[in-house]
């Protein structure tokens, strides 16, 4: 075989210009839709990262077993984002620069989302997260940014309407100096306030890797607070209530579920933990999604899909975009795939419960609305869901749910 020169030229050119694309440009190309899980399996959310992980392997395996998402099969690459900032962003790195994922799937921290998501914008990646910051809802200008858990904002005026119903008059707040904690805080006193109820007696933001928060909690006592409402992580909430137990002042606490929970009572036993208010998003129980998911969940685990909240939100993320792929097409682009995420998740359209039916569907030309296992999944213009939120009062060291707060 000859080459004359010309065809030389153009063929050192061609592969100069390949040389310089970004990985993923061929990953989009390739039979497989390469998506990155970056979840917590060290660290704060520890207790959730693996069973969010095994959540997103089962969602996977339902996507090829019908056939993957317009033709592409589904590869799950996954990494430990170490609930800690630095660490995320060295693993998201290595997912967008050497394996060239189209999505990272699973930030849990919202300090993790917040690191993470400036480098999946920049390499026009689609970010996944189940992280709180009020932040995430406008740091994202390409609409790449998706968010499977409540707001933290939200959060706040679930708390608010708790501390209404239950009547009380004096609430203080303690917040982990960060987006969430902060975040979950600023959205209570802002829905207190609004409802006309007057100041919180008391407003401490405390920092990290304290050994003892004696000073800020006396501080806080100080002002007589009838309810102290958290915005924090299981490390330092056990801290502060074993001296708060110790200090012998009665006052209820309304907590964010992922800082209060059955850990929590292992730590500090029953009769420290007695009362405490526990909230967190619920899942989309009678949907056919969860029921299905929560027997393949259980089978794989060993474990009830209800003790993790998260493991629903991770299932979901895969299947919602593995939607969203097969609608936008084989050759599709991570911007084209969330162009489509609202199309197959909001309303109108025929409610579907699983992949294969989504898939059916579309194929047969009918618009889809996904029932996810985790909420309903209904978009809002930030990419934010709505779930509704659970009140859980410990009492024996069990977790009794006894209302659903609704914020839609």
């Amino acid at each position: 075989m000859t080459i004359d020169r010309r065809s030389l030229l153009k063929l050192g050119a061609a592969s100069a210009a390949g040389l310089a694309l970004p990985f993923n440009v061929f990953a989009q190309s390739g039979s497989e839709l390469l998506i990155g899980g970056l979840v917590p399996i060290t660290g704060a959310g520890a207790p959730y990262g693996s069973g969010m992980l095994k959540a997103m392997e089962i969602a996977v395996q339902e996507v090829n077993d019908a056939g993957g998402a317009a033709g592409r099969k589904l590869k799950l690459i996954s990494e430990d984002a170490q609930t800690q900032p630095q660490a995320a962003v060295l693993a998201a790195k290595k997912l967008i620069e050497i394996n060239g994922v189209q999505a990272i799937l699973g930030t849990w921290a919202s300090g993790v989302s917040l690191a993470v998501v400036p480098l999946t914008d920049a390499a026009d990646l689609i970010e996944m997260n189940v992280s709180g910051a009020p932040a995430l809802s406008t740091v994202d200008k390409k609409d790449l940014v998706w968010r499977f858990q409540g707001t933290n904002d939200r959060f706040g005026r679930a708390f608010a309407k708790i501390a209404e119903k239950r009547g009380y008059k004096r609430p203080a707040t303690m917040a982990f100096n960060n987006a969430s904690g902060r975040g979950n805080t600023d959205g209570f006193i802002r829905a207190w306030e609004e409802a006309g109820h007057g100041k919180v007696v008391a407003n401490i933001v405390y920092e990290p890797n304290r050994p003892s928060y004696r000073s800020e909690l006396q501080t806080v006592l100080a002002q007589d607070p009838d309810v102290i409402v958290m915005g924090s992580y299981l490390p330092d909430t056990t801290i502060i209530l074993r001296e708060w137990f110790q200090s012998g002042h009665e006052n209820a606490w309304i907590i964010p579920a992922w800082a209060a929970n059955p850990d929590l009572v292992k730590a500090l036993g029953n009769e420290a933990t007695n009362g405490i208010i526990a909230v967190d998003t619920v899942s989309n129980v009678d949907a056919a999604s969860y029921k299905d998911l929560s027997g393949r969940y259980q089978k794989a685990t060993g474990q009830a899909l209800s003790d993790n909240v998260y493991a629903a939100m991770a299932y979901d993320m895969v299947i919602s975009l593995a939607l969203a792929a097969h609608k936008a097409g084989g050759k599709a682009a991570s911007r084209e795939i969330s162009a489509q995420m609202r199309e197959v998740s909001n309303p109108p359209g025929e409610k579907v419960y699983s992949f294969a039916q989504g898939k059916a569907a579309m194929d047969a030309g009918r618009q889809i609305d996904y029932e996810g296992a985790s909420s309903r999944l209904n978009f809002d213009e930030y990419g934010d869901s709505n779930p509704d939120f659970g009140v859980y009062v410990v009492k024996d060291g069990k977790f009794d749910r006894v209302d659903t707060i609704s914020l839609d």
